[in-house]
């Protein structure tokens, strides 16, 4: 069975990153962005989507945080329409609702080929910490968009705004793996139009 994996390398004025990604993995993850929460979210990701990712991120920070997660999403994207190739033998459609504690998250994936986002937030709250968390709606929209993938996310309550974030990343993590599963039955790509 071949392997579902990518390595990117990406270098601009603002930010140098290199990330590996491995689909069919066990959760492992070495996360270093710089920033530490956008760090423990990708963890999240990593371990739950039960993939293996390495992000070594360097980033203008002391100018913004915005340019580092919105490019990390970037490649995250590129690495992952990488590892699925052509997109045969894959389920293609992935749904998460995920709760964490008082708040839910519903993700829905489909990695059809043809991006589109939505993103709607209950949670009003602007940071954790110095970090702002409109930035994560870059970094979702960034992967949707280099993945090649419809990505709704919508947050319908949830007072923590950690827990709001946290069961996004979660359910992102689970609508993926769900996305990306290999099955059996499927022949070639699933679309009734013979491609994605």
């Amino acid at each position: 069975m071949k392997k579902r994996t990518a390595t990117i390398t990406r270098t601009t004025r603002e930010t140098r990153i290199h990330l590996a990604l491995n689909v069919d993995g066990e959760g492992r993850s070495d996360i270093e962005t710089g920033i530490p929460f956008f760090n423990h979210m990708l963890e999240l990701l990593a371990k739950h989507g039960l993939m293996n990712l390495t992000v070594k991120a360097e980033g203008d920070l002391a100018v913004d945080y915005h340019h580092t997660v919105e490019d990390v999403g970037l490649v995250l994207g590129e690495a992952l329409d990488k590892a699925l190739g052509d997109r045969q033998g894959i389920a293609r459609y992935g749904f998460s609702l995920l709760p964490m504690d008082e708040a839910l998250c519903q993700v829905a994936v489909d990695l059809g080929g043809r991006p589109y986002f939505v993103y709607r937030i209950a949670n009003k709250k602007k940071k954790i910490r110095d970090f702002d968390v409109f930035l994560l709606k870059h970094f979702f929209e960034s992967l949707a968009q280099k993945g090649r993938m419809n990505l709704h996310i919508e947050q319908p309550y949830g007072e923590d705004v950690h827990h709001v974030y946290e069961a996004m990343f979660k359910g992102a993590a689970r609508a993926l793996y769900m996305a990306c599963a290999r099955d059996p039955r499927v022949r070639g790509v699933p679309s009734s139009k013979g491609l994605v």
